[in-house]
């Protein structure tokens, strides 16, 4: 199909779904360039060795999944004309989100409780890039919250409906997106620092 085909609506959609995917493409080359640096950086003498990962990083993918279960089912919800299921799908999605960045700051406090800092005497290199990696997520986890927001308000303003739902399924998806994108940084910093 070309792109320019169809109404102005449906070439609205595709735009708005392209920048995304464009925004979601950075993202992963920013990302790369951060577990690329780590790496490298794995052959440092002063690399960190046999650090373990936080429980609380751990307890992070299990809320991070749960949330975007909850988002699916609301998106189900909303096609099924199911609007009472649909809020509080995504009022839990917005709670979880909430509760992983809290797992994030608690898997903060497990590592300076380890004694290692972000900066200072007794940082590292290793514990720097833990920090900086999974702070850099923590904001996109917040950008999906803005997002998911955004269109919590639009659903209480019932501007989405089992046909028209755009904001909704753009929020999911880059929702999932960073979902995802916790899960493999999780298991790079698990195997690979």
């Amino acid at each position: 199909m070309d792109l320019t085909e169809g109404t102005l609506e449906e070439k609205n959609k595709r735009a708005k779904h392209m920048m995304l995917w464009f925004g979601i493409i950075s993202l992963i080359m920013s990302f790369a360039g951060l577990t690329s640096a780590v790496l490298v950086s794995r052959k440092r003498e002063d690399w960190l060795q046999n650090f373990e990962i936080p429980d609380a990083f751990l307890m992070s993918c299990i809320i991070i999944v749960a949330s975007s279960v909850t988002f699916i089912i609301a998106k189900r919800a909303l096609k099924a004309n199911n609007r009472g299921l649909t809020t509080a799908m995504l009022l839990v999605t917005f709670g979880l989100g909430i509760w992983f960045i809290i797992s994030q700051f608690q898997g903060f406090k497990e590592i300076v409780d380890s004694g290692y800092y972000f900066t200072g005497e007794t940082s590292n290199v290793t514990m720097s890039f833990i920090y900086i990696i999974a702070f850099v997520h923590i904001l996109h986890v917040v950008a999906g919250l803005l997002s998911l927001l955004i269109v919590i308000y639009n659903h209480f303003k019932q501007k989405y409906t089992a046909t028209e739902m755009l904001g909704l399924e753009l929020s999911a998806t880059f929702w999932h997106f960073v979902d995802i994108l916790w899960i493999f940084l999780f298991l790079f910093l698990t195997f690979f620092v």
